[in-house]
This record gives structure tokens, C-alpha cells and sequence, in this order.
């Protein structure tokens, strides 16, 4: 029998062990913790060096065994891994590759030099400026958000100076959140002419483009070559269409338009240098002119994709982030699971409130009694004040996320409605904080 090789994580939880048990040869695959979930995801603030250096005294106490380092996380998790893997000469993408995708500005340069027909206008704003609008070319309406933050952290749809303004002291109150860690990761780069000096603390400017459908391609990059195993659509639902309602897989798209979105990855991903590793690419079609536009790319495998894998296809696509992190090719299964459909819904209020009841334990069980394959996890507590949640985005409070699996897309969204009646979940508006 083949010796364990030994897989480092960064903030693995039971969650995601348990998605990790569905991939092929996981019984010869030890996975260990990289940091603890609520230091690694969750903390008060992100101090990268001190991260990095707890990950080396971590993976120096285990030994010269340590054959990969993994994250299915954002920011921070998506930039510490590279680093790691640069000084341990372990297999996956490097830090310059990974901030080309990361790097909200940087990105849209790269992306502009091969793709210049699928991306928005764009600019850079500097919100600690004097008058951050002075240089802005766009015109109304456009988004706002920061170079790096996840989760539409800071995004606002901006469509006159007044929102501009408000957004801007918004912004200026938070982007430290994201800005101090993600300017210690610029520093550890040669950054090109046009990037110098565009860190943490600024923000980008771009048009609308996200009228269309929305779907996310699931792919990597082996040996230069780029492989996308899986298309999954993003529906979105609220005031500005900015909030996820649910992920759905496989995508509805036709495939000659999903076709035209994979051959502008391999343009993006050979543009960058990107090798050896997972990502994931957003997309917009625009049906009534078949228009596709790209959103952003993710240095990583979507975590909130993977039971929808394991739903349709037989195995978590962590298997994919695995592989590639030993140095192996994916080698992932197709259409081999229990369901012909999945999907991901994020169960959302609109307003603040108080939250007054959760599902307890009698209500899992009877979810679980009655779609076996559901998963749940919680996101509030009893008593819980929705503003208080952290990294939400700028219009909605997430109360829930719920795995489901269907025959097809009106049998999910039937599945889901009794699901939702099953967990009860109630929150009082009108105690919002003042």
C-alpha cells in the first residue's frame, strides 16, 4: 500500500472533512488543520506575517511530510498559500500568478490585454483622496468596491455623486479590514509600473455588466494546460441584483455559450502565468445580444460548489485542489452522483432585525428525515442583532446556507420552499438598532 501523503488546510472544519471523505483515495490522504477556522477566516484582523510565520511553525513541527498546502478560502487564505509553497517548494501557483487574478485592478489590466471585448470600463479611485471623483471617467451608474475584500464586502452600486459620497465614507471606514493584510502582500512582490502604488486602500471603479446570467466556471491549470470540469449557474435576487439567492449545477447555459466562456479562460489564465492550481471564473451572458462578459477570477475552487459535485458528479471537487496540490492531474468524475441537479441557496432578509428564531435540533432531523442529502449550516443565533453579522454585503444579511438535490430545477426550488417552511427561521424587523 502507497505511503500517506499529508494534506494541509487552511481553516478545515468538520464541514468540509466530511466533503474531503467523498474524494477519490482519501483513505491514503491525511488532512490536517492550517491554522484554526475562526484565526484562518474569521478573525479581527489579518495580520499576514504573524500568519505565515504560525503556518511555518505548524508545518516545521510536523516534518519534511507536509506534501501540500491548500485553501478553498478567500483573502487572506488565497495569498498565504502561495507564499507557503514558494518557500517549501511544494507544487501549486505562485504569489505574482496569483495576485494577476486577486488583485481587482491588476486583474482587469491582464485581462484587458487578451479578452479587451468581455470586460467593463474600469478605473482606479483612491477614497482617501481629497475629492476621490477628481480623475473618475465613468459615468453613472457604475460599482465601487475594493481592490480586495470577498463576499461584496464595501460594494456599492454607485449611481450619483451623492451615493458616491456616502459610499466612499463607508468605504473609508472599513477598508482597513482588507486593506492593511493585502498591502503586506503587495510588498512581498515586484509589482509592474501601472500597479505601483495601487494596494489595499484603493478601490475600483467599473460599468455595469451584470444584467445577464450569471454562471461560474470550475476549472485548473496542469502543465500550462487549462481544463474546466464544470459550469454552475448564480442566481441572484434583491434591489440590484447583488445578493446570491442560490448555486445551481449544472448550468442551464447552452453550451456554445459556455463554450466561448472556456476559450477566453485558457486566453486569461495563459495571459497571467497561472499553473498548477484551481480556479474559478464569473461570467455574465447577456442573452438578447449573446454577449458574455467576465466578471473576476478566484485563485481557488469554490468551497460553496463542492457538496453540489459530490451531488451530481460523486465527489467533492476538493479533489481537484488535492490532486493539483500534491503535484498530481485531476482525474474527477463526471455525472456519477445521486442527483441530476443540486444547488446551493443562501437563505436572506433584506432588512435589519433581530433574529428571533433558528431551526433547533427537532427541525434537522426532520429536514434530514426528509431530504436525507440536505446540508445546513447556520449562520445566526437566537437573539442575534443582523447588523452585527461580519463580511456581508452591502444590501442583504445571510441567514443560512442549504444543500439540496433535485430531479430539476422546479423540483430544487419546490424541495427548497418546504425546507424553508421546516426550518422556521423568524427575525423581528422592527428591533433593528437604531
Amino acid at each position: 500500500m502507497a505511503a500517506q501523503r499529508h494534506v494541509f488546510i487552511y481553516g478545515l472544519d468538520d464541514f468540509h472533512r466530511q466533503q474531503l471523505a467523498t474524494i477519490a483515495g482519501s483513505q491514503r490522504l491525511g488532512f490536517h488543520q492550517l491554522l484554526e477556522h475562526d484565526e484562518a477566516i474569521h478573525p479581527e484582523r489579518f495580520p499576514v506575517d504573524e500568519m505565515l510565520a504560525k503556518s511555518e511553525r505548524i508545518l516545521d513541527a510536523f516534518g519534511p511530510g507536509a506534501d501540500a498546502v491548500c485553501t478553498y478560502w478567500d483573502f487572506p487564505t488565497s495569498a498565504l498559500v502561495p507564499i507557503l509553497r514558494e518557500r517549501r517548494n511544494l507544487a501549486g501557483a505562485g504569489l505574482d500568478a496569483v495576485l494577476r487574478l486577486e488583485h481587482k485592478y491588476w486583474a482587469r489590466l491582464e485581462q484587458q490585454a487578451v479578452v479587451p471585448g468581455l470586460i467593463p470600463a474600469f478605473d482606479c479611485v483612491d477614497p482617501f483622496a481629497d475629492d476621490p471623483a477628481a480623475s473618475l471617467q465613468l459615468d453613472f451608474p457604475f460599482w465601487l468596491k475594493p481592490i480586495k475584500a470577498h463576499s461584496s464586502y464595501l460594494g456599492f452600486r454607485i449611481h450619483n455623486r451623492q451615493a458616491f459620497r456616502r459610499a466612499i465614507d463607508r468605504i473609508r471606514e472599513g477598508i482597513h479590514q482588507f486593506g492593511e493584510p493585502f498591502d503586506e502582500v503587495m510588498a512581498k512582490v515586484r509589482a509592474p509600473a501601472p500597479i505601483e502604488g495601487i494596494g489595499g486602500y484603493h478601490c475600483i471603479a467599473e460599468g455595469i455588466i451584470s444584467a445577464g446570467r450569471q454562471c461560474t466556471l470550475e476549472g485548473f491549470v496542469h502543465h500550462g494546460q487549462v481544463q474546466v470540469y464544470g459550469v454552475v449557474d448564480s442566481i441572484r435576487e434583491g434591489r440590484h441584483r447583488s445578493s446570491f439567492q442560490r448555486y445551481q449545477y449544472p448550468s442551464r447555459l447552452p453550451r456554445r455559450v459556455q463554450a466561448r466562456m472556456i476559450d477566453a479562460a485558457r486566453r486569461v489564465m495563459a495571459q497571467t502565468g497561472y499553473d498548477n492550481a484551481p480556479f474559478n471564473m464569473e461570467f455574465f451572458w447577456h442573452r438578447d445580444a449573446d454577449t458574455i462578459a467576465l466578471l473576476e477570477v478566484n485563485a481557488r475552487c469554490s468551497k460553496s460548489h463542492s457538496p453540489l459535485f459530490h451531488m451530481v458528479d460523486g465527489a467533492s471537487h476538493l479533489q481537484v485542489m488535492v490532486n493539483l496540490g500534491l503535484g498530481d492531474a485531476p482525474d474527477f468524475p463526471h455525472r456519477q452522483g445521486g442527483f441530476p441537479m443540486a444547488a446551493k441557496f443562501m437563505l436572506r432578509v433584506f432588512r435589519p432585525g433581530q433574529v428571533t428564531r433558528v431551526p433547533d435540533a427537532a427541525d434537522i432531523a426532520r429536514l434530514k428525515a426528509r431530504f436525507p442529502e440536505a446540508l445546513l449550516k447556520v449562520q445566526v443565533e437566537r437573539g442575534q442583532d443582523l447588523s452585527d453579522l461580519r463580511f456581508q454585503d452591502s444590501y442583504s444579511y445571510e441567514l443560512a446556507e442549504l444543500f439540496l438535490g433535485g430531479r430539476n430545477r422546479q423540483d430544487l426550488l419546490q424541495r427548497y420552499g418546504i425546507a424553508c417552511e421546516m426550518l422556521g427561521f423568524e427575525v423581528d424587523h422592527s428591533a433593528a438598532a437604531a
